[in-house]
């Protein structure tokens, strides 16, 4: 990987902010003072950022994210932690959606968004199927189905599928679907949860309802073949995580109560 910082020697104060925040220890000082890169960052650098990111002065500029191409921070956009509290409290599994598509601007821009989530080494091992048509969706259920029935398992859900209701993925109107290859990291399964997560939120601060998957990455990793063939994910890669998403049908207009808070303090 081709990789070199640049320093402006005008602008640089030499807090060494950059030296402290590199994970692995890559930059250093040369003989004025100034940071430079160890010949180790060729293999070793993660391309994180953050010696780029932290600088106050905005002095360095590295090669694998550009500072040009870098947006700044904003503060005044930052929501204060009452605003936190209340979107993350009030985020719910949604079952029962409207038949109102989302755009596909809007399901790309919180995809975009998944890629910031944190992964291992910051491997960004992620990768996305989106289902974007109900009819698409719709099928996938029916080969969960079909699954289940195979293996005489959830007859609940079996007899509500024979009487028109999908109680697999709900009649979502979408569906993205996380994969990787297990050797593009040392923990796809966590950040295919993690970038899952990120998508969760994001979709629900455009609206937009999201539900867990999981009887459908049951079947997958049942290697059920109708379902592996129809996905046809690239060589290697595993399913890790699939979201359901649509705009609610209904609103929910309360918190439920949670369970205290299991903690052990030392």
């Amino acid at each position: 990987m081709e990789i070199s910082i640049s320093v402006d020697q005008e602008t640089c104060i030499k807090c060494y902010a950059c030296i402290s925040e590199c994970p692995f220890d890559l930059i250093n000082e040369d003989k004025e003072g100034l940071p430079q890169l160890r010949r180790a960052a060729v293999k070793k650098c993660i391309r994180c950022g953050h010696c780029m990111a932290v600088c106050s002065t905005d002095a360095l500029d590295i090669t694998i994210s550009p500072l040009s191409e870098s947006p700044s921070v904003d503060r005044n956009l930052f929501p204060g932690p009452d605003t936190i509290e209340h979107f993350l409290t009030s985020r719910r599994s949604i079952r029962t959606y409207k038949k109102k598509v989302a755009d596909h601007a809007t399901l790309e821009k919180i995809l975009a968004i998944s890629r910031y989530a944190p992964s291992a080494h910051n491997a960004q091992p992620v990768h996305w199927l989106m289902v974007e048509n109900s009819e698409e969706v719709k099928r996938l259920a029916g080969m969960v189905v079909d699954w289940m029935t195979g293996l005489k398992v959830f007859p609940g859900l079996i007899r509500a599928w024979d009487q028109g209701i999908d109680k697999v993925l709900r009649s979502a109107p979408h569906l993205a679907i996380s994969h990787a290859d297990p050797d593009s990291s040392e923990h796809p399964l966590e950040d295919c949860t993690l970038a899952t997560a990120y998508l969760d939120l994001a979709a629900f601060s455009h609206g937009i309802g999201s539900c867990w998957a999981g009887f459908l990455v049951q079947a997958i990793h049942h290697q059920y073949q109708p379902i592996l063939e129809t996905l046809n994910l690239p060589e290697n890669h595993k399913v890790y995580t699939a979201l359901m998403l649509g705009y609610p049908k209904f609103r929910y207009r309360h918190i439920p109560q949670r369970d205290a808070l299991k903690v052990t303090w030392k």
